[in-house]
């Protein structure tokens, strides 16, 4: 009877589980198919939009453009940063973040009088310098083509092309009273995106670093160990690392950057929407600046990537933070791309320092905030950056802040924050204390 009534009832048990399971998964499906259908009727509602824009419009529209752009006001309500990449903008987004392309080597700019192409500057060991473009030179045909009625990066874009394919130039310069061609071969361009000098008769080293590429790890390592060997070493008393107007860039290189500082510890946590996408990335043994004492310069114009950096340093008190407020972009985008119909660029995660503190829409909070003193024409004109400005930026818990000036004077001796970061590591480390008031 015992064993009888113990198979009833152990019948019983699994008779109520796959009922209740049964139940369960028809409320699954039944809620997902009511979803589904949600979102069909929508896009129901979008194909009707579609056709008659293309049937009554009063002008025949490109089918193109109108997906594109219908596309892109999907992902930009989403927030600022998520954006549908057409393939040109594809390619460039790659050139940029690569930090290598097959072109010539020069910076350019519009000339406003007459519409040519300026040479800013040719960057050295390329194939525009050893050619012999100058400064101030002015590019008026490519290929025989006209440059007037093309834009910059038009310009830039016909400049730009496969390594060893030639392409000649008609150049004006100032002092000769007729133009003349140059014929140059591309050649492998790489953006340098790390440069540094000493400071302070080789006492301080200066690190600019303008972007986070695929070089700007290699890049920095290669720059501080020659800055050692200039410096001689031992006679470097610290060093300078400035992120102002850094916009950002790759996140594994935020992350090595920040680990050429730390010996160990965490660097970065990202957190997606589900805890299997939580991630924490850690410092492995090695500075490459052998432990001397570091400022980092920061300003409104210094975001994503380069808050990572500072955030990294400023928790684990490796470096003063210097300057002022940071923009505040606390989200990580992921590429995805489509095949043949470019990429989008989607918001996946948001970052946060290794103390735990969210840097969206509130940004880094310098040790020291030291102000620029602005020229005369842009008092009362400049409005500060900040993450907390854009429409529709990610929402956070707490108050939000907006960010600060970005304006750098050109000459180093009206930089006030460089010169109070050259002023700080001169003096001996017993004083090198962060100080609780506002610098001037």
């Amino acid at each position: 009877m015992r064993k009888q009534d113990f198979a009833f009832w152990t019948f019983l048990a699994m008779t109520g589980l796959a009922g209740a399971t049964t139940v369960l998964n028809v409320s699954r499906t039944y809620s997902a198919t009511t979803g589904n259908t949600e979102i069909y009727r929508q896009l129901d509602l979008f194909g009707d939009v579609l056709e008659r824009v293309r049937a009554d419009y009063v002008d025949k529209p490109v089918d193109q453009q109108l997906i594109e752009t219908a596309i892109n006001g999907m992902l930009s309500a989403l927030d600022p940063h998520s954006a549908y990449l057409s393939p040109k903008s594809f390619k460039d987004m790659q050139v940029q973040t690569r930090g290598e392309f097959g072109g010539l080597g020069i910076e350019v700019t519009m000339d406003q009088e007459t519409r040519f192409i300026k040479v800013v500057s040719p960057i050295d060991d390329t194939p525009a310098a050893k050619a012999g473009l100058q400064a101030n030179d002015l590019i008026s045909h490519l290929d025989g083509d006209q440059i007037a009625g093309l834009t910059l990066e038009q310009s830039v874009e016909k400049m730009r092309g496969p390594v060893n394919t030639p392409i000649v130039l008609t150049i004006i310069r100032k002092g000769r009273d007729e133009p003349f061609e140059m014929k140059i071969v591309r050649d492998v361009i790489r953006i340098n995106a790390v440069r540094s000098k000493l400071e302070a008769n080789g006492e301080i080293g200066y690190v600019k670093i303008s972007t986070f590429n695929e070089q700007t790890h290699a890049n920095l390592v290669k720059q501080v160990e020659a800055m050692k060997k200039d410096g001689a070493g031992k006679k470097i008393k610290g060093y300078i690392v400035d992120l102002r107007n850094n916009p950002g860039g790759l996140l594994d290189q935020a992350v090595s950057v920040s680990d050429d500082f730390l010996e160990r510890g965490s660097i970065v946590l990202t957190k997606g929407r589900n805890l299997e996408e939580t991630d924490r990335k850690n410092a492995t043994a090695g500075d490459i600046t052998d432990g001397k004492p570091i400022v980092v310069l920061v300003n409104g114009g210094s975001a994503s990537a380069s808050e990572i950096v500072a955030g990294a340093l400023q928790d684990h008190k490796r470096a003063i933070i210097v300057g002022t407020r940071s923009f505040g972009k606390g989200s990580v985008q992921t590429i995805i791309p489509l095949g043949q119909n470019g990429a989008i660029r989607l918001t996946t995660a948001r970052y946060y320092t290794p103390s735990g503190r969210s840097i969206q829409a509130k940004g880094i909070v310098p040790d020291v905030i030291v102000e620029q003193d602005l020229p005369d024409d842009l008092k009362g004109k400049e409005k500060p950056r900040g993450e907390a400005s854009l429409r529709g930026h990610l929402k956070v818990e707490g108050d939000e802040a907006t960010g600060s000036s970005s304006y750098v004077p050109r000459e180093p001796e009206k930089d006030t924050q460089l010169q109070w970061a050259i002023t700080q590591l001169l003096k001996p480390i017993s004083e090198q204390q962060i100080p609780a008031t506002k610098a001037n």
